[in-house]
């Protein structure tokens, strides 16, 4: 595909975009063929190279990755939002949901740490690995949402979970379980997580 990778040079890094529709197997051809011409840019300076565009399943950034750092050894960033927007959070609110008590929790959950809660929990930062959020009513987490997030936990089918970004394994909204499969699920970017006809959906 033609231009499925640009290369520009900012002033403090190197930003390679991705095309959107491109396939993998375009992405990966592109690149091997542009690394050679990147590469000669790197004398003593250690840019870091940025990667947007394209929404990536975690298996294609681990294959992107290697194959940038197999020829040069440099810090790369893959571009994913780290918060909500204002209109992904008004999209949540506006829902048919019922009101309940919502408490916040400003600062990020790290691994073992654990929050219940009676009601709805904003949580503003990110839930690592390994943390837990358990919640009767909604979860809304206004960063990455890494650990488990257990909405509607004393039955509430209705709640529901929204994210900044989801790279979880496991997703649970009252008794409904949802696995994840990290390789072959995209990292869903300002999800919105409800239970449609006994399923997990996220959108």
């Amino acid at each position: 595909m033609r231009n499925c990778v640009s290369v520009n040079l900012k002033k403090d890094e190197i930003v390679i975009k991705l095309s959107e529709v491109a396939e993998q197997e375009e992405i990966i051809e592109s690149l091997k063929k542009k690394l050679p011409e990147l590469k000669k840019l790197y004398k003593d300076e250690k840019t870091p190279i940025k990667i947007t565009g394209k929404v990536l399943k975690n298996k294609e950034i681990d294959q992107i990755q290697e194959m940038i750092k197999s020829k040069i050894d440099v810090e790369i960033e893959f571009d994913m939002p780290k918060t909500l927007g204002l209109h992904s959070i008004k999209k949540t609110f506006e829902r048919n949901i019922a009101v309940s008590e919502t408490k916040f929790h400003r600062g990020s959950l790290r691994s073992g740490q654990k929050i219940e809660t009676e009601g709805s929990i904003v949580i503003i930062g990110d839930v690592n690995s390994g943390a837990e959020v358990i919640a009767s009513d909604n979860i809304i987490v206004l960063g990455s949402l890494r650990g488990l997030a257990h909405a509607g936990a004393k039955g509430n089918k209705q709640a529901i979970i929204a994210a900044g970004l989801v790279d979880t394994v496991q997703i649970r909204i009252a008794n409904i379980v949802k696995e994840i499969d990290r390789e072959e699920e995209i990292m869903h970017k300002q999800s919105y997580i409800s239970v449609i006809e006994d399923k997990i959906i996220i959108e």
